[in-house]
């Protein structure tokens, strides 16, 4: 499942509103980031801890000459699943059902008071002369001299 599908997972939650949903999952994956960023863990209980890896420098090959290379030290988010998130995964623990979007608000039709209108006053609609167009022109064919012969 990528991003999109996420959103338009949730959507229905949201009223059908995917860009109320797309607005949610920013606001959740921003907020993990900056937390992780300022070095804080962020645990969600029953799915799992994003936190913050320092990893030293170390010595590695590269693959495609053999020769070793000298790796910096780094920083990496890590995720550790949690004890729940194994047990759905690993189907010792059954996955309830999927919580149902609340149904949607149905909009009540208001009664309008009738409002008194006046007569309509009618305008005289003026209309511009008809032109008339100028007699066409007729073109009189030029005959072509006589060939001599």
């Amino acid at each position: 499942m990528n991003k999109a599908q996420f959103i338009a997972a949730l959507a229905p939650h949201f009223n059908d509103s995917k860009k109320e949903a797309a607005h949610a999952v920013d606001i959740v994956f921003d907020t993990i980031v900056r937390s992780l960023h300022k070095g804080e863990d962020v645990m969600i209980n029953d799915f799992g801890k994003f936190k913050k890896v320092d990893r030293k420098a170390r010595m590695g090959r590269n693959p495609f000459t053999g020769e070793t290379i000298k790796i910096k030290a780094s920083k990496k988010a890590r995720f550790l699943p949690a004890k729940g998130l194994k047990d759905v995964i690993s189907g010792e623990r059954k996955l309830g059902p999927a919580p149902k979007p609340e149904p949607k608000p149905v909009a009540k039709p208001v009664a309008k008071k009738a409002a008194k209108k006046a007569p309509a006053k009618k305008k005289a609609a003026k209309k511009a002369p008809a032109k008339k167009k100028a007699p066409a022109k007729k073109k009189t064919a030029k005959k072509a001299p006589a060939k001599k012969k």
